[in-house]
């Protein structure tokens, strides 16, 4: 024998109530079967809502019956069986009795619990009928047997109790002497010791299924609804979760409590007494293995994660109970837990401070006003009286718990999921681990939910793979490569390093495209093209709503509005990857609020491409200081454009073609006037003063421009290359000084002692930075431990693909921290 319960998704249209009854059909070839049903999907919900229009007077209700009959008739129809008429006289006439009900509920302005189980069991005894006639056309030898005569229960409306000795032996004098293969039973619904009409309270039918299914003490309850079995977590929230394939009832209970819905836990309690395995089977994709709920010790040890899943309640209130006359004090909680007990208040989570000052419990949202009311009656002596406070009321809160019989046999699992969590800055309310230590539960704001799911989720079910969410303004050159480079190393990253890099944001000047799921990337450019409008201010709304785990804000802009962002950014934990250097080379004042924002809210702040683009100089330096070595000095050419340019400029070339050519080629900034006035470079020693370690800006730097006052003194970009034509002999008159001596022209950047210096020079042979060819740059450190043979680092500092490059270092390095 076996039994098969289907839950109201399943029986939600003809296309599954088919895949139903061809399931029955192939378990009936080898077994008799007892399949017990739900309501169709919605029906139970639509019962009661027409119940309480007419209750309240209102001729909607009559609107609403008939969505509920036209939606039984509509499945008849479209299954097609052959006796169609006659199934849809009958339910006709079972649907005319169900208005006559609510007829009378309306003319005497009552519905009472006693009612309210009449109305609601027509769902069941609705669905069982349908699926029953039509699996009778098939050819098995099918009867439905009414849920009504085989539950006995007392007068409990609404949710009765189950009288087990009555209820088991009619299961089991039915059972025994029944000879059909298929008995359909209407789950949910049952009847008291007087005969009246009762149900079994939420999960109803899973309770009827339980119980038969302990009676008749069969090998597997199987449970088919819409999903293949029990998750790791939502996997509408969490697209990483998978099915867990053996879960242990405790597990399982765990997971239902804290909002796991596929399992009502107290109506699965028969098979757990029983010792009776439960699967969890998909309806959609029968051919799933599903989950199996038992506690056979030879399907565990099979996960490598201590946790089998991560699940959540929403909508909850948080209650604290506090005050200095609660310490040592008997009875608090005593008189706390009676009264919300009087009101039928559930406490869903509760933790309590070892000092006695506070009490925290979590409840349905729904009950908050009457619980503060009855507690505040309770306590008004004490409150008035200054020894407890008011009770303090938090909502719009929910309660994510990590669930695993075997969390209590491993260190450190606490630690791991409040750190995830600590870094993208989900604040935790309250904490609780029960003493079976089989659950860790935390109180976080409801908005901050799905991002904590898929971050716990990430930390113990995905092999330990980092998914990194990058927002990408300024998609121009360097933009492009950056995102052609992500799109080509993807798979590399997740295979090598455990990085999985997700592009769901990207803005030009005139566009923006988002995809919380991350967007594809093929055809990334036709896409932008036809985005929205872009805007800084929308752009940050929608990466703060979006509000995923591990996410980058990446500025590869030379705007100063963009870089004003930076804060608001790293306040909201979002990381900051920045080309841009006008933020860390703005206002010492600033250039320390957002380091310190980066540190307060766990968001890293990284600008490697500030100083050389690719080239790792500011990750040496922090490497240098950290390790406790010090900088005495800085000698550098930092300008891999101004490198190209006076490595082309000699006397059979003019100076305005070499700088339209470097900016053509991307070495330069959109206005090279910022290279060429030596202001770029500025920045850059200022940069790397600051990560020195020095407070410094911008207007300490003595920079000595090789630029003519009528350059300096350019109204716009195309003014400025006119000067350069009209002041040609100036810059040849340079290059003729240089070359006379032998000497090549490099501008350099010279921190020394506090101070700093950029300008022009006339370098000679033998020196670092005389054989400085194309746009490379070269940093030379000298520190306390490179005192006379410097450090040096050099390459390429200047091109789209190198700049992208450095940018993408810091994304990496952002996964691996």
């Amino acid at each position: 024998m076996q039994v098969l319960k289907f839950g109201g998704t399943s029986l939600g249209s003809s296309k599954n109530i088919n895949k139903v009854i061809s399931i029955l059909e192939n378990q009936t070839k080898n077994n008799k079967v007892v399949c017990v049903v739900s309501a169709i999907a919605g029906v139970t919900d639509a019962l009661l809502k027409a119940g309480e229009l007419a209750k309240n007077k209102d001729t909607q209700y009559i609107k609403a019956f008939q969505d509920i009959q036209k939606k039984h008739l509509l499945i008849v129809e479209e299954l097609k069986p052959m006796h169609n008429k006659e199934i849809q006289s009958h339910l006709k006439d079972q649907l005319g009795d169900l208005k006559k009900l609510l007829d009378g509920i309306f003319l005497i302005n009552e519905l009472s619990p006693q009612t309210t189980d009449k109305l609601m069991s027509y769902g069941e005894l609705l669905s069982s009928y349908i699926i029953t006639e039509v699996i009778r056309e098939k050819g098995i030898a099918v009867t439905r047997k009414n849920g009504q005569e085989l539950i006995i229960t007392n007068s409990n409306f609404t949710k009765a109790e189950v009288k087990f000795d009555s209820t088991n032996k009619q299961i089991h004098d039915y059972f025994s002497t029944a000879g059909q293969d298929l008995t359909i039973v209407p789950g949910f619904i049952s009847k008291s010791e007087r005969n009246e009409i009762t149900t079994l309270g939420r999960g109803g039918s899973d309770y009827t299924a339980a119980i038969i299914a302990a009676v008749l003490q069969v090998d597997t309850l199987e449970i088919w609804t819409d999903v293949s079995g029990m998750f790791t977590a939502n996997p509408k929230l969490v697209k990483q979760a998978h099915p867990i394939s053996f879960i242990s009832y405790q597990e399982a209970m765990e997971l239902s409590h804290f909002g796991a819905k596929v399992l009502y836990p107290p109506s699965v309690q028969p098979v757990l007494f029983s010792n009776i395995p439960i699967r969890i089977k998909n309806t959609l994709l029968p051919e799933h293995e599903g989950t199996l709920i038992t506690n056979n010790p030879k399907y565990y040890n099979t996960e490598k994660s201590p946790a089998t899943g991560i699940t959540n309640i929403n909508n909850i209130a948080l209650l604290t109970l506090q005050g200095g006359g609660m310490v040592g004090v008997p009875g608090f909680s005593k008189r706390l837990f009676e009264v919300l007990a009087s009101q039928k208040i559930n406490i869903i989570f509760i933790t309590q401070a070892s000092s006695e000052h506070s009490i925290c419990f979590g409840i349905d949202e729904k009950d908050a006003s009457i619980a503060e009311q009855v507690i505040n009656e309770t306590f008004k002596y004490e409150i008035e009286t200054f020894k407890i406070d008011p009770i303090l009321v938090e909502k719009e809160l929910s309660i994510i718990a990590l669930v695993g019989d075997k969390i209590k046999n491993h260190q450190g699992v606490s630690g791991k999921m409040f750190s995830v969590l600590g870094k993208n800055n989900i604040n935790i309310r309250a904490i609780a681990q029960g003493a079976s230590e089989r659950n860790i539960s935390a109180v976080i704001a409801e908005k901050d939910v799905k991002k904590a799911l898929n971050a716990v989720h990430e930390r113990f079910f995905e092999s330990n793979t980092k998914q990194l969410n990058v927002f990408i303004t300024g998609v121009g050159n360097v933009g492009e490569r950056l995102v052609e480079q992500i799109n080509q190393q993807k798979n590399y990253l997740i295979k090598h390093h455990k990085i999985n890099v997700r592009v769901a944001g990207l803005s030009n000047s005139r566009t923006m495209i988002f995809n919380a799921e991350g967007l594809p990337l093929k055809n990334w450019k036709q896409d932008l093209a036809k985005g929205q409008n872009a805007s800084l201010s929308t752009f940050f709304d929608t990466v703060k709503s979006f509000n995923l785990r591990n996410s980058i804000f990446i500025d590869i802009t030379a705007n100063t509005e963009v870089s004003q962002l930076y804060e608001h950014y790293l306040k909201e934990s979002i990381a900051v990857v920045a080309c841009n250097k006008i933020a860390c080379s703005s206002s010492q004042k600033n250039y320390s609020l957002l380091k310190e924002l980066s540190l307060k809210y766990n968001a890293p702040f990284l600008f490697e491409t500030n100083v050389g683009a690719g080239l790792p100089i500011i990750d040496t330096l922090r490497n240098l200081m950290a390790s406790g070595d010090k900088i005495i000095s800085i000698q550098a050419v930092l300008s891999g454009s101004l490198n190209f340019v006076f490595n082309n400029f000699n006397e059979t070339t003019n100076f305005h073609d070499v700088v339209k050519q470097a900016q053509i080629e991307g070495y330069t900034e959109p206005d090279p006037r910022i290279d060429l006035s030596g202001v770029d470079v500025a920045r850059k020693i200022l940069i790397l003063a600051r990560e020195s370690g020095f407070e410094m800006n911008l207007e300490a730097i003595k920079n000595e421009s090789f630029l003519t006052k009528n350059n300096l003194n350019s109204d716009s970009i195309d003014d400025f290359y006119n000067t350069l034509i009209e002041d040609e002999a100036h810059f040849q008159k340079l290059y003729k000084s240089a070359n006379q001596k032998g000497c090549q022209l490099k501008y350099v950047a010279t921190f020394n002692k506090g101070k700093a210096h950029v300008g022009l020079q006339e370098i000679p042979q033998g020196h670092p930075f005389y054989n400085l060819e194309g746009k490379d740059n070269i940093v030379l450190f000298y520190t306390q431990r490179y005192p006379e043979q410097p450090m040096i680092i050099k390459g390429a500092g200047a091109g789209a693909d190198v700049t992208a490059s450095g940018l993408f270092a810091d994304i990496i390095r952002i996964g691996k921290n």
